[in-house]
This record gives C-alpha cells, sequence and structure tokens, in this order.
C-alpha cells in the first residue's frame, strides 16, 4: 500500500504544476527528465531585469538551458524574400486599410511593405506594437536566460533554431497572409495581451499559466504555429539525457490544447 500512495503521490505531483512568482511550471518524467518550463516573452522591459533570483538558481543547478532558438548569436528573421503582387491585391480594404494607418502611425515605408510577405509584415508590426509599449529584445526573457546560461559556462540547446523558425514562415499558405489577418484583426487584443505577461514578470505572486486566453489564432494558423510545434518539441524532450533542464518558450506554448506541459504529462 505505501507503494503505491508513493506512486499516486508522484503522479497527482506531476499533474499539478506548482506556481511560481514568474510564468513556470514543474513537469517530471519517469525516465528521470526533470523540466522547468518557463513561459517566455521574446521582448522585455527594463524592469523585468534582472530575472527572479529563484529562476537564476533553477537555471545553475540545471544541466542545459533549452530554447526555441539561440537569438544572440544568430540574424533576426530579415531575409524574407519579395513579392510582386501589391498589398492592396493582397489584403481586404478594411485590412489595407489598417496596414496604412499603422505605417504612418509607426513611420513605416509603405511601398517598401508592398514587396515584403505577409508573414513579414506581421512580425514587422508586431515588433513595432511591442517596441511602442516600452518593450526591447535585450530584456527579454530568453534573451536574459540564454546570457546567464552563457556566463555559467552551460550548455544551450536548440529546439528549433533561427533558419528552421524562417522555413516555417516561408512555408506558411498565401505567404502568410492568415498571420497577417490575425495580427490585425486582433491587434488591441495582442497589446492586453502583451501587457497581462509583463504583468507576470513585474508581480511577485504566484503566476498560474494555465487561465484561459482569448484565441488571437486561426484554427489552422494554431495548428500549424502552435500544435505542430509543440507536438514535435515534445518529442525532442524526451530523448534528451536524464537530468534537470530549464525550458524556455514562448508562454502561448503552456497553455490551451495540446499545450507542451499536458503534452509531456500524458
Amino acid at each position: 500500500m505505501r507503494n503505491v500512495l508513493r506512486r499516486l503521490a508522484s503522479l497527482l505531483g506531476a499533474l499539478t504544476p506548482a506556481t511560481f512568482p514568474w510564468p513556470g511550471m514543474d513537469v517530471s518524467l519517469a525516465s528521470g527528465r526533470q523540466f522547468h518550463l518557463v513561459g517566455s516573452i521574446h521582448m522585455g522591459t527594463s524592469a523585468m531585469a534582472p530575472l527572479p533570483a529563484r529562476l537564476l538558481e533553477r537555471l545553475e543547478q540545471a544541466q542545459a538551458l533549452i530554447v526555441e532558438a539561440d537569438i544572440t548569436v544568430s540574424p533576426p528573421l530579415t531575409n524574407a524574400g519579395e513579392t510582386q503582387t501589391p498589398l492592396a491585391d493582397r489584403l481586404s480594404a478594411s485590412h489595407y486599410d489598417h496596414v496604412h494607418q499603422l505605417s504612418e502611425e509607426y513611420h513605416l515605408d509603405l511601398a517598401a511593405l508592398d514587396a515584403l510577405p505577409a508573414w513579414h509584415i506581421a512580425l514587422l508590426l508586431q515588433s513595432r506594437q511591442a517596441e511602442r509599449l516600452g518593450l526591447r529584445a535585450d530584456y527579454g526573457i530568453d534573451y536574459q536566460l540564454i546570457q546567464a546560461a552563457r556566463a555559467n559556462d552551460q550548455p544551450i540547446i536548440e529546439l528549433e533554431g533561427p533558419e528552421e523558425q524562417l522555413g516555417l514562415l516561408r512555408k506558411l499558405p498565401d505567404q502568410g497572409a492568415a498571420l497577417l489577418e490575425d495580427t490585425l484583426t486582433h491587434w488591441h487584443t495582442n497589446a492586453r495581451l502583451l501587457q497581462v505577461m509583463i504583468g507576470w514578470w513585474l508581480e511577485s505572486r504566484p503566476v498560474d499559466v494555465r487561465q484561459a486566453f482569448p484565441a488571437t489564432f486561426s484554427q489552422d494558423l494554431y495548428r500549424y504555429l502552435m500544435t505542430d510545434r509543440n507536438h514535435r518539441w515534445k518529442s525532442t524532450l524526451q530523448q534528451l539525457p536524464p537530468g534537470a533542464y530549464v525550458v524556455a518558450v514562448g508562454a502561448l506554448h503552456l497553455y490551451g490544447a495540446d499545450n507542451l506541459p499536458g503534452l509531456l504529462q500524458q
């Protein structure tokens, strides 16, 4: 009976993630792999640095840091390629008007946007929106963790790497038209979501990343950018040698359908 109770307690511990004063949770696998999953924001504010001391201690004790891509040594996703179809012909009238408005607000050259794939325009607009909210890449959570791991002389493992991420974007149907349309449709919701995630790192109270968030992706796009990647990352993590790891991925990967911690716990 004692062994049964011990196994039950272990199972409940794996299925009920602890809460931390940052968006994180522990997942333990029977194979001896222990993951501390961190919901990263790829851009942050100066108030989000330095990272919490307890998180840095977890990193020091880890066998390696795992990230989507090492953004500190790789160029940003700027090699987008060009398109010959004018943007006005690729978007609805309302969405084109919205892009025109945002290009004026963020001092972007609308003629230059004409030559970019839709996914590249979406990422550019998202980046400008984050900058307007005071966010910078060198205060991003994964950026800070990578710098800390490098200072500790710890291995850094990439789940994808920039080139693979660029390949995913290039393979989007219609050059990522759905991503741009979703970005425009949920423009204000995305801004509020960014502010919520910033608050996770600024407020000294437990964070439960399992809470629901508004859907800002179409179903097909969510499956391609979130669900499918979570399944691939699960396979990669399960193949690692036994040990403790800190895993920093975009916060949206930690909740919702087929989220990464849920897949690992299956």
